[in-house]
Formats: C-alpha cells, sequence, structure tokens
C-alpha cells in the first residue's frame, strides 16, 4: 500500500510541474507511437509471410541486358523452353504476362489490367481459391475454352464480394481482337506481382500469344518466369545451374545474344523482389523513428535528471528527517511511472492512426502495405521501453550523501555537481547528433523534390486532358477501329473549348510499359562508327496533329497530314536528338529511316524504308526530369496502335470531361472512357512518393529539431540555475552582462557544434558500413549538410537565448546573500 501512497504523491507533485509532464508524456508519445506503428508497416510489408505456399522455394527468375540499357528484358516462348528443360534444382515453371482488356460483362464497359497464363502458374505460386477454383493444365492450348480468375481485391471492392460473379461470361478485347472467357474462381488474397491485376486469364482469352509470332519468336519478350525450387535444392544451386543453361543458350544463338548487349540471367526469392522497392525507403524510415525514439529518451532523461538535481535539497531534508534510500528511490520511482506511464498510453493512442497515415505512404512502394494494422507486439515492446525508463530515471540521480542527510549543505541547493552537468550535456549532445541526422536526410530529399517540382516538361501539361479510350475490336475491322477513333476526334474538336485534339498510345509518365517500347532502326547516309550496332529509340504512333495538342514545334519539315494513312508513303518524325547525333551539322528531312530489330515482325510493324519529313525538339515522357530522347513518330494511321484521347481545352480541361464522355458514347455506348486527368495531375501523381518522402522525413526531422532546442535550453536554463552565485561574484568583479551572456550563448553553441560534428561522423560511418549492402545509399550532398547544420547551431543560439538573458540579468548582491 505505500507505494500506491508514493504514486498519490507523485501525481500530486507533478500537477505542480504540468510543464514538464505534459512535455514528457508527449515527448515519450511522439518516441513510442511513431516507433509501434513504423515497425507495424515495416514487419506488414517486409517481413509478414507471403500467402504463397512454401514462400521460400518461390523463385522469380529475371534477364537483363545492360549493354542496351534494359532491366528487365522478360522473357520470349523459344526462352522459357530452352532454360525450363531438363533443370534438376527447379521442379517447376510458370509463366506470367501482363495485358490490358477491354472489358464487357461485369458491369460498366471497362479496361481491365489482366496477366495471360499458363496452366502451371498458379501450382507454382502456390495460391489457392475463395471461390470456384483457379487455372490449372487443363485450360492451357490453343483449343481450350477461355477462362478467368478475379483477384480478391478486385471482386471484394469493385464487385462487393458477388457470389454470384462465377459462371459469367466475358467478353476481353485487345488489338489483336476479342475473346470470350468464363469467370471460373476468385483469387484468394495475395500480393499482386509483377503487376497489380483484377483479372488473370488463360493463354487463349490473348490471340496475340497465339500467334507465331510469339510461339516462335525468340526476340519477342513479353513473358515474367516464376519457378519453384526442388525439395533437395537451394537458392545458390539453382542460380548455379540457370546461369549455365543461361550461357549455353546464349552461345548457340549469337544473332540474338549480341556480346555488346551483355544478356544476364539472374534469379532471387519471391518474398525477396517483391519488397525491393519498399525494402530500402522503409528501412530508413524505421532508422528515422529509432532516432526519434533515441531523441525522445534523451530529453526525457534530460528534462527529470534536471528536476531531480534540483530536489536535492528536498531529498537531502526528507533524508535527515529519516527517510532511507529505497525510500527515496521509490517515490523518484513513481515519479517515473506516473511520467514514463502517461507517455507510454498516450503512445499507444497515437499509434493506430499512425499506422493508418504510414500504411497509406507506404503503399506508394508496395501493395502490401494496404489494410495493415498496428502490431500490438510492439505496442507491448513500446509500454515495456517506459517502464524501464522509469527505473532508470529512479536510480541514475544522485541521492543526498551522508553529510547531507545531517543537515549539511542544504543551503545549496543551487549547486550543481559536475557529474551531472556533464550527463546532462551528453543527452543534449546525442539529440542534436540525432538530429542533425534526420534533418540531413530531409534536406536531401527536399532538394531532390524541389528539382523535380521547379523542372519544367518539354510540352504542355496545365491545358491537356488525357483520357484512356481503349480499342474496342469486338465486331470491327481495323480499319473501322482506325476511323472510330477519327471521328472521335473530328466530333469532340467541335465542343465548345476545345482548341486541339489528336491520338496516342501512351499517356507521358503513366503509360510505363508502353512507354518502354524501344526499337533499333538504321538510318540513310548517317554517320555510324565501323562495327558500331544500330542506334535504339522509342517508338510512338502518333495522329497528325499531336505535336499542336501538345504545344511541341516543327522545328524542320513538317507534321503528320491525314492524308498519310495506310496505303500511302511510310513516313516519319524524328527527334532532334536523333538528328544532331546522326546527321550533325545535315539536313535529316527526305532522308529515309527503317526499323532494322527484330522485334517488328512480331507486333505487325513493316521493316520498309520511311521518309523523314520533320523534326521535333525531345520529349522525355517517361522521366520528371527530363533528359535527351531519342524518338521516333509515326502516324498510327499507317501503323501502330491508339488507345489514349488528347485535348487541348481553351479554359479548364476538367469542364470539359463531361461533354467528352458523351460524345463518345453516342458514338459507342460500350465503348470506356477512363481516368481523365490534366498532364499536370498526371505529373503530380508520379512525383507523390516524391513529395511524402519529403513530408515524411522532414516531420521527423522537425519533431526532432523541437524536442533538442528543448532539451538545449532545459541544459543550459539548468546550468543557469546551479551558477548563479558564480555569475553573481563574476559581476560583483565587474564583469558586464554581455559577457555573461556572450559565455552562455557560446556554450549552447558548443554544445550543438559538437553534436553536429558527431552526427557527421556517424553518418559517414553509416554510409560506409550500409553502402557494401544497399548501394544506392550515399551520403547527402554539401547544401543539405551545410544547411542542416547551420539550422541546428541557431536553434541552438536560438535556445539559449533565454536562459542566457536570465544570467545577464543576474542580480550579485542577491545572489551572494542568497547563499
Amino acid at each position: 500500500m505505500s507505494f500506491f501512497r508514493d504514486l498519490k504523491v507523485a501525481i500530486r507533485s507533478l500537477a505542480r510541474v504540468r510543464a514538464l509532464w505534459i512535455t514528457v508524456a508527449v515527448t515519450l508519445a511522439l518516441g513510442i507511437g511513431a516507433n509501434a506503428a513504423i515497425f507495424s508497416v515495416v514487419r506488414g510489408v517486409l517481413l509478414r509471410p507471403l500467402a504463397n505456399r512454401d514462400e521460400n522455394r518461390l523463385l522469380y527468375v529475371r534477364q537483363s541486358a545492360p549493354g542496351i540499357g534494359v532491366d528487365n528484358a522478360t522473357f520470349s516462348v523459344p526462352e522459357i523452353k530452352d532454360i525450363g528443360a531438363g533443370l534438376k534444382t527447379i521442379n517447376e515453371v510458370g509463366t506470367f504476362s501482363a495485358v490490358d482488356f477491354t472489358m464487357l460483362g461485369l458491369g460498366e464497359p471497362r479496361e481491365i489490367r489482366a496477366g495471360v497464363v499458363d496452366g502451371n502458374y498458379f501450382e507454382v505460386m502456390g495460391l489457392h481459391p475463395v471461390l470456384g477454383r483457379l487455372l490449372n493444365s487443363g485450360d492451357d492450348g490453343p483449343n481450350a475454352a477461355g477462362a478467368a480468375v478475379l483477384t480478391y481485391r478486385y471482386w471484394s471492392t469493385s464487385l462487393h464480394s458477388d457470389r454470384g460473379v462465377l459462371g459469367k461470361t466475358l467478353r476481353l478485347g485487345s488489338f489483336e481482337g476479342t475473346r470470350s472467357a468464363v469467370v471460373v474462381g476468385v483469387l484468394e488474397p495475395s500480393v499482386p506481382y509483377p503487376v497489380e491485376t483484377e483479372m488473370i486469364a488463360n493463354v487463349v482469352t490473348s490471340p496475340h500469344h497465339l500467334s507465331a509470332t510469339m510461339v516462335t519468336g525468340r526476340e519477342h519478350r513479353m513473358t515474367e518466369v516464376f519457378a519453384r525450387l526442388a525439395p533437395s535444392a537451394n537458392l545458390e544451386a539453382a542460380r548455379a545451374e540457370l546461369k549455365t543453361v543461361y550461357a549455353g543458350m546464349v552461345s548457340a544463338h549469337p544473332e540474338t545474344y549480341k556480346t555488346g548487349d551483355r544478356y544476364t540471367i539472374e534469379v532471387t526469392r519471391m518474398h525477396d523482389q517483391i519488397n525491393s522497392r519498399a525494402n530500402i525507403i522503409l528501412w530508413v524510415l524505421f532508422a528515422a523513428s529509432g532516432l526519434l525514439f533515441v531523441i525522445a529518451s534523451s530529453n526525457v532523461a534530460n528534462l527529470v535528471l534536471a528536476r531531480t538535481v534540483r530536489r536535492e535539497s528536498e531529498l537531502a531534508v526528507r533524508s535527515a528527517l529519516g527517510a532511507s534510500t529505497a525510500m527515496l528511490r521509490r517515490s523518484l520511482l513513481a515519479e517515473g511511472l506516473v511520467l514514463c506511464g502517461s507517455g507510454a498510453l498516450a503512445g499507444v493512442a497515437i499509434a493506430a492512426p499512425m499506422v493508418s497515415v504510414l500504411s497509406r505512404y507506404a503503399s506508394q512502394f508496395s501493395v502490401r502495405a494496404l489494410d495493415l494494422s498496428l502490431d500490438s507486439s510492439m505496442v507491448w515492446i513500446g509500454v515495456a521501453l517506459a517502464l524501464v525508463a522509469s527505473v532508470f530515471l529512479a536510480f541514475v540521480p544522485r541521492l543526498p550523501s551522508a553529510d547531507a542527510s545531517k543537515g549539511l549543505g542544504l543551503s545549496s541547493s543551487t549547486r550543481v555537481s559536475s557529474g551531472s552537468g556533464r550527463r546532462l550535456r551528453v543527452f543534449a549532445v546525442t539529440q542534436i547528433t540525432a538530429s542533425f541526422l534526420l534533418l540531413a536526410g530531409a534536406g536531401a530529399l527536399l532538394r531532390t523534390l524541389l528539382v523535380l517540382e521547379k523542372t519544367q516538361p518539354p510540352f504542355e501539361t496545365a491545358h491537356v486532358l488525357a483520357v484512356n479510350l481503349p480499342v474496342m475490336s469486338y465486331g470491327r475491322t481495323p480499319e473501322q477501329v482506325r476511323e472510330f477513333y477519327r471521328e472521335a476526334q473530328r466530333r469532340i474538336s467541335t465542343l465548345p473549348g476545345v482548341q486541339h485534339v489528336s491520338t496516342s498510345f501512351s499517356v507521358p509518365w503513366r503509360d510505363t510499359r508502353a512507354q518502354s517500347i524501344s526499337l533499333s532502326f538504321s538510318l540513310e547516309g548517317a554517320r555510324r562508327e565501323n562495327g558500331q550496332d544500330d542506334p535504339r529509340a522509342r517508338f510512338r504512333p502518333i495522329s497528325p496533329g499531336f505535336f499542336e495538342t501538345m504545344g511541341v514545334p516543327i522545328l524542320e519539315g513538317r507534321d503528320f497530314r491525314d492524308s498519310d494513312r495506310d496505303g500511302a508513303e511510310r513516313v516519319v518524325i524524328i527527334s532532334q536528338s536523333i538528328a544532331k547525333q546522326l546527321f550533325p551539322g545535315r539536313e535529316a528531312v527526305d532522308r529515309h529511316l527503317q526499323w532494322s530489330d527484330p522485334v517488328v515482325k512480331f507486333i505487325g510493324i513493316s521493316t520498309e524504308p520511311r521518309r523523314i519529313i520533320g523534326v521535333v525538339p525531345d520529349i522525355d515522357d517517361e522521366n520528371i526530369i527530363p533528359l535527351p530522347a531519342m524518338t521516333v513518330y509515326q502516324p498510327s494511321e499507317q501503323e501502330g496502335w491508339s488507345g489514349r484521347l488528347f485535348v487541348r481545352a481553351q479554359n479548364d480541361p476538367y469542364a470539359l470531361v463531361p461533354a467528352v464522355v458523351r460524345t463518345v458514347h453516342e458514338m459507342s455506348a460500350d465503348q470506356p472512357v477512363e481516368r481523365p486527368s490534366t498532364l499536370e495531375d498526371v505529373r503530380g501523381e508520379v512525383m507523390t512518393p516524391d513529395r511524402l518522402n519529403a513530408i515524411v522525413f522532414g516531420g521527423f526531422a522537425t519533431l526532432a529539431l523541437l524536442i533538442s532546442v528543448v532539451g538545449v535550453a532545459g541544459v543550459l536554463a539548468f546550468s543557469v540555475s546551479g551558477r548563479t552565485r558564480e555569475f553573481g561574484i563574476r559581476m560583483a568583479l565587474g564583469a558586464q552582462p554581455r559577457s555573461i551572456l556572450t559565455k552562455v550563448l557560446l556554450e549552447g553553441f558548443v554544445i550543438a557544434g559538437i553534436g553536429v560534428a558527431a552526427g557527421f561522423l556517424i553518418g559517414f560511418a553509416l554510409e560506409r558500413v550500409v553502402g557494401k549492402y544497399l548501394g544506392q545509399v550515399q551520403l547527402p550532398g554539401a547544401l543539405p549538410l551545410l544547411a542542416s547544420a547551420a539550422i541546428i547551431l541557431a536553434a541552438a543560439v536560438i535556445a539559449s537565448a533565454l536562459p542566457a538573458a536570465r544570467a545577464a540579468r543576474v542580480d550579485a548582491i542577491q545572489a551572494l546573500r542568497s547563499e
């Protein structure tokens, strides 16, 4: 019962210093809540097991060609057959190709993200249905009936978990035609990889996958490969065997795998591959939360230790009146429990909302972050740490000596022991060090964001509306499809407020899969070094008027015309980089270009010569910060595809959306019209992860800085209160208040300087250590480091101002009389 009495006394005592109580509770709450929330996200995204059966045996196989800048070249059907035959370390291989279908049969017509898989895919992935069945070997082959499996997220959100969806017949359209498929099942909740899909169908639903060029074309790569380790094999053995088999395949086909392309193969565990994008950012975020917890703990220790030292006279009186050391420690423990316990409870209360916020942030990097909840184990760890801190705060302070208990030195309550002062300064330096590390990291992210925000794209974005208008080939010939887009452009161009209308097959920054298409080509009269391979360029089919819609001038020659159709002379427009690089100081217009890439025969593009009719500035539609872009444009009326509509508006582009949708649906009620957005907003959407990084890490750094400023101010206030007699004597001997003020300010500046120096050294050491494992990690540039140091030092001087001013106002007579 005596301890409960100590708790009541502690509550009454702390109620008299509410500012201290609130500061400690809020500081601990931020540290505990942030760490519990971030650990929940890290554990849910990076550490939580996958839904896939025996995930340690599930592998992802990838080939790349660094020589031509291709990080993931996917695989062709012949390559899959070559590397999958006779493997001993791998007993099953499954394939997946990402496609976009125009779907009818489940509500409104729409474009749906889908995957086309073989009959082994679900068995290799180790997944199960929650409704119906999954695809199997019976769904393989060109004679199989069309079958589709819905993903759980699409079924539960868009279809509201409708169990009646089984057996429904869908029409799935693509550039190559339309096929029917029956919904046979719903997949269990799982991580969608390599792309987020809403449906997974068998190969027969995609006419392109059944074509001879797809089946026999070695260069026709559009398939991802997954595999399962044999029971007795390990990852290293599988990697070695695959590299041996791959090397044999490469040497057998030198015409396909050119030495300069440097084709290689790699295999990783599926779990690691899924987490690769989120891995670095979440661990860095976890480290940032750890630094915040260190800062919070140091600040709490500073505040409580300073208060305890100030109470030495009170403790001495209680000791003189008979209180034992155990009783004094118990009272300090009671106060520590009240302080840290209230902070822990507040931390638990804010942890769940923080998980919700952070999971939305992390979902920009991993779909595994969706629908996360607070990890209770981390909450209890935070509570346990708060209890440990209570014990620490009770046993670190120095209790009165035997002399003090006899009543000696009671008047010296304002004198501060050098040991206590040193400990307070160590805690303050620790806070400054951690704050500097966080601030420097946030500064680097902010600098990156500012560069992105400042960089303007080389085309109009604010007044150009991009609309997905996917191809509906059901019941239409290719010419009828082209006529539909021509008529849609004509009708929309007559709407009030519309300046220009055109089409393409990709939206800048958004349709990354389409924009990744690059092809090798040869040019008549172009300058080339001996033995040099044909250059490569981005392939962009567009309609006449595209450059006018985008606000891009024609530098040489002319734009495409309506007469540049199928059957007319084949023409192209090239980017300025091609003209400068291959025709330096010469005219590029009227020369001829040919596609030399073997892939063109698989995608229906002719190798006939094409006359260059124009040159335009480089348009980098892939990167926020534009880079030189080797691009070849050709009229989609001759070859290529449409699917994306661009409308240049006089005023607000979004005001045109209802009229555009109505106009298209008047032409075809089944035609999907989706994702209307200005290019400016598309760009903003792509930049969202960078903005979130800057906001989140900037928030951590700001909190850390505020807590550190409180810590420095507390240390100096404590120092001033303990040196009142010293300052009184100095001023009695003639010292000017200005010198006292300068001395205290300098003390704060030195504390901050030591912390900044320590932060730089620790950051440099961490960069060297972590860089061995994560090549992307590097120190921020000089500007973020210098700016962070300046902010820390300025904040320390500001924090020192109030204690310094109080020291300068010490009355020498009163200070000496108080002793």
